[in-house]
């Protein structure tokens, strides 16, 4: 199976301080990354899609590969320009609490 993942508030907590998003503060959640690393472990293809830089045009690849590697997710592929939105509709999406089965506090 090919697994799309999100990576803000969905595997990390990724603060917006005066408006604007800081990944360079971006904390991951263990739990999170390891369930989707047994999927990479298991031979499902894992895609990471982003919409950082979407919305301001600023590259974020190198901060988000950097940030990826440093907390140990497996991933095959990076992608950005994910588009911004406020609410996904998709036959196959599942909600990051249905799909952890947990609700990440902020910290």
């Amino acid at each position: 199976m090919i697994y799309i993942v999100d990576i803000d508030q969905t595997i990390c907590n990724t603060p917006v301080i005066d408006g604007k998003n800081r990944y360079d503060l971006s904390k991951p959640y263990p739990d999170r990354i390891e369930k989707i690393n047994e999927l990479y472990e298991a031979g499902h293809t894992i895609i990471y899609w982003t919409a950082r830089g979407s919305g301001s045009g600023i590259n974020q690849f190198q901060i988000t590969h950097g940030s990826l590697w440093a907390w140990g997710a497996k991933f095959h592929e990076l992608r950005l320009g994910k588009p911004s939105y406020d609410v996904w509709i998709d036959d196959k999406a599942f909600s990051d609490k249905d799909f952890f089965g947990t609700v990440q506090t902020q910290e």
